[in-house]
């Protein structure tokens, strides 16, 4: 049987009932056209309405591609390379141009990020990784093992002189293939891992740039990487210093392309600048700035956030500089004495918790635990009483305490050296006061920052030193505290020799059992803190001012102010509408 479909598509329908209905119209009168008529419009605009509202409570906002963001920075921009990064200004761009294996999240751990997946042998020696298929360079270039390989041998490279270099130093490297790659370590090192979110640079690029050109490349300042965002264009000045980055979201990066279309960078030589830029509109967010600008800052469409840093301020005494300072009941006296939530309040105005150990606390909630209690009275009161129990005594004529020994008498004197940063010095000045107060004749030492690190610090030139200390979210102790790193490069500025300390140090930093790390670390704290060594007096909060326009900024857990662009991926500014069934 055959069907005729021209003749059924040619023949004309109707309905049975329209003639009957459109007799009815032409009877009504007006009045009743124009009631029937506008209830024929009610009943369309109900159906509408409530249409719409299924519709709406069917759909989610979620963040949509687009948007741009101005942040303003304080420094200029000279080695924006994963090897090379010094300051803050190179490492802010490193974090946003550049990828790892691996990548810290707000959250404090640890996740893939050009690695698709990796390993650790049961002996903790052996570290394992692959890499993702489509891992590219901004180039397009596909990423293999050649330009992992080729990034560690240059940190490896002691005439480049990478600040990374002890990070991998004594590392093999073993290439599997294209994708496979092994690190054997001498021996077991639980904070590792953390090494391998160092960025990787593209070996088809810099392969041609020996140790000496390696800095002087153009690459230094238009870096290519494989991070979310890729660099657009860079302003210079009349000097050819970079002065302003436009950076582009990156569409192929492994963790997805950044909800952010554009992130402009603009840098100023010092906070006054930065924050009149701010003020001026020039500039929609900030970092690092201090306690007091925030202070000053009154915008509406601006938020102040605000996360401990792991870093722990204290006065570090060198007892072989100042022989006085040899004296425990001297350092346990002048430990009881400083005033630490008057600092906390007068210098970081709040912006900071009160330590007393080396251990920073990780956010705001943090119990605050002091060493003493009462009043401004009963602390010096408590500081004279550990004194005098030693033989220390009062010349009323100096207001200084003395202390006679066989041959001489010794003075309590001594100086503070610290940096020329505000509240360095205003820490500083606090601190020698109450120790004034005490009855010890202090100086405060202030050095401009190159000064302090190259003439003071590293010679070891101080009597004591108000200065901070990275800890890192890792909690490895060992280059600040074991006696091997009393002198440069190392890090135990206090110059602690303590074997149980060292043991303690060796054995925490070689097992992967994270409970008996941890009871390695308690028991290497009470030690010092027993020894007192350094009054441990604040951890400093990073304040980070960013426009309410711009959502998902989760600082989380910083060890240095470039992790504020940890998830940067995920920030977003422009949002959409799609109904929850198509939201994965």
């Amino acid at each position: 049987m055959s069907i005729d479909f021209e003749k059924l598509f040619s023949k004309r329908f109707s309905l049975p009932k329209a003639d009957v209905f459109k007799h009815a119209l032409k009877t009504f009168s007006f009045t009743e056209r124009f009631i029937f008529y506008s209830f024929v419009v009610i009943l369309i605009a109900s159906t509408l309405l409530l249409l719409e509202r299924v519709n709406t409570s069917f759909l989610i906002e979620v963040p949509d591609h687009g948007g741009e963001l101005i942040e303003g920075i304080v420094g200029s921009p000279r080695f924006v390379n994963p090897l090379l990064a010094l300051s803050d200004a190179d490492k802010d761009l490193v974090s946003l141009v550049y990828s790892g294996l691996m990548k810290a999240t707000p959250g404090g751990t640890l996740v893939p990020d050009l690695a698709e997946s990796y390993s650790i042998s049961p002996d903790g020696l052996t570290y394992s990784f692959t890499l993702k298929t489509n891992a590219r360079f901004h180039d397009g270039t596909p990423i293999t093992t050649d330009d992992v390989v080729f990034t560690i041998e240059k940190a490896q490279d002691a005439t480049l002189k990478s600040p990374k270099r002890a990070n991998w130093d004594g590392v093999s490297i073993e290439k599997v293939d294209d994708r496979e790659i092994h690190f054997v370590l001498k021996k077991p090192y639980a904070p590792f891992i953390e090494n391998t979110a160092l960025g990787i640079l593209p070996k088809h690029i810099w392969k041609n740039a020996s140790a000496d050109e390696f800095a002087f490349s153009q690459f230094n300042t238009t870096p290519i990487g494989s991070g979310p965002f890729k660099v657009g264009s860079v302003a210079r000045n009349s000097a050819g210093i970079p002065n302003e980055y436009t950076l582009q979201s990156f569409s192929r990066y492994v963790l997805g392309e950044p909800n952010l279309a554009k992130l402009v960078l603009k840098f100023y030589s010092n906070e006054n600048d930065l924050v009149d830029a701010f003020s001026s509109g020039d500039i929609e967010s900030m970092g690092g700035i201090s306690a007091k600008t925030s202070q000053s800052i009154d915008r509406k469409d601006a938020e102040i956030e605000k996360v401990i840093l792991p870093r722990v301020f204290g006065v570090f005494f060198n007892q072989n500089q100042a022989p006085v300072l040899a004296n425990k009941e001297v350092r346990q006296a002048l430990a009881i004495a400083i005033d630490k939530k008057r600092i906390v309040h007068e210098v970081l105005s709040d912006f900071g918790k009160t330590i007393n150990g080396p251990i920073p606390p990780k956010d705001f909630n943090t119990d605050e635990i002091s060493t003493t209690s009462g009043t401004s009275t009963d602390r010096i009161a408590s500081a004279k009483a550990v004194l005098e129990k030693a033989g220390w005594k009062m010349n009323t004529g100096t207001n200084t305490y003395e202390k006679k020994s066989k041959k001489d008498t010794v003075e309590l004197s001594f100086s503070i050296a610290t940096g020329d940063a505000p509240e360095l010095k205003s820490a500083a000045a606090l601190i020698a006061e109450d120790w004034k107060t005490l009855g010890a004749r202090v100086n405060v030492d202030v050095y401009e920052t190159g000064d302090l690190n190259q003439n003071i610090i590293r010679p070891r030139k101080y009597d004591a030193l108000f200065f901070g200390e990275i800890v890192g979210r890792d909690l490895d102790f060992y280059p600040f505290w074991h006696s091997s790193q009393r002198n440069d490069p190392g890090l135990n500025i206090a110059l602690y020799v303590n074997s149980k300390v060292d043991k303690l140090l060796e054995d925490a930093r070689a097992t992967t059992d994270e409970t008996v790390r941890n009871q390695k670390y308690q028991q290497f704290v009470d030690v010092l803190q027993s020894d007192t060594p350094v009054v441990f007096v604040y951890s400093p909060a990073y304040l980070y001012v960013v426009p309410s326009k711009v959502k998902n900024t989760v600082l989380g857990s910083l060890t240095v102010p470039a992790e504020r662009f940890l998830n940067i991926n995920e920030w977003y500014i422009e949002t959409n509408k799609i109904w929850k069934i198509f939201n994965h």
